[in-house]
């Protein structure tokens, strides 16, 4: 089980940077030239990437790559919807859950067969 617990920590960690190098520029430099924003962000990405690596070799010990690309992409939403909410306050609909439900059943195909064993 630990390398489960230690992937979704290490992801979810790697989200929040991911989340914050690609979207806070909007709220943070808007008055910026695009390659500033986009160098700052780099930055901030650097510690994602320090994260999802280590993040992505545990997990594959006992995840394949479809697996990891699907438990990263509902992190990846979990993350987002209250980060867009309360940081960028951007207003949440209906569309955050279909999406969200979407996920869901796609984390169910990719992982039932292991849950089945």
């Amino acid at each position: 089980m630990r390398p489960y617990i230690f992937t979704i920590v290490l992801l979810t960690c790697s989200n929040i940077f991911m989340t914050f190098a690609w979207y806070a520029h909007l709220k943070n430099m808007p008055g910026r030239v695009w390659y500033v924003a986009a160098l700052v962000s780099w930055g901030v990405a650097l510690f994602e990437y320090l994260l999802q690596v280590p993040a992505n070799r545990i997990g594959h010990e006992v995840m394949n790559v479809g697996q990891l690309k699907i438990l990263q992409e509902v992190l990846a939403l979990t993350v987002f919807v209250p980060f867009s909410y309360l940081y960028l306050r951007e207003r949440l609909t209906l569309d955050y859950l279909w999406a969200g439900l979407c996920l869901l059943g796609a984390a169910y195909f990719i992982f039932r067969r292991q849950w089945e064993s």
